[in-house]
């Protein structure tokens, strides 16, 4: 059986641009007092680009705890309080140059729930147009065109590694093939 947890205090040990940390003292329900470690994040937006002909396109970026380029959907932090739907909108055209004339809602997900309050949204994007990119500063990343079944096997394979990007093709992939 669950058990919820009250929080008796909660200390911020570090106050980042993407992150917040806290340690918090809890008390659990049989009076127990434990700590937790909690990352605030404000949450993010990934959207599924895909164009008339079946293509996606992702964006393939150096991540620095990996230590290597990763292949992910175009995608970005939220701003405390921003709309998702606005912030997803405005990443993929940063990132790819395009908008879209739809943009459906796919769901959310909780990337890592035992530690971290990011939410992540999910859009599929089509009826593309493409212009130029608006990078932020110091943002580097090639945008790649792929098959949509090309990065659905990719995602089956292992080759994309990355949360967002897995849950967000196979949702798409599930909505094409109903």
């Amino acid at each position: 059986m669950y058990s919820e947890e009250k929080t008796v205090s909660s200390v911020m040990k570090f106050d980042g641009r993407v992150v917040k940390l806290f340690v918090d003292d809890v008390e659990l329900d049989n009076g127990t007092k434990a700590y937790r470690e909690l990352i605030k994040h404000p949450g993010g937006v990934c959207v599924v680009p895909l164009d008339n002909d079946g293509n996606i396109y992702m964006v393939k970026q150096f991540r620095y705890p990996f230590m290597k380029a990763l292949y992910e959907l175009p995608a970005g932090k939220l701003e405390y309080g921003e709309d998702h739907r606005q912030c997803g909108l405005r990443e993929l055209k940063e990132e790819t140059g395009a908008t879209a004339e739809s943009f459906e809602y796919l769901g959310c997900i909780y990337p890592t729930v035992a530690y971290d309050t990011e939410i992540i949204h999910m859009y599929l994007a089509r009826g593309l147009s493409f212009g130029d990119q608006k990078l932020d500063d110091g943002e580097f990343l090639d945008v790649i065109k792929l098959p949509f079944e090309k990065a659905f096997e990719m995602a089956m394979n292992g080759e994309l590694p990355d949360a967002k990007t897995q849950t967000a093709i196979l949702k798409t992939w599930i909505l094409l093939n109903r």
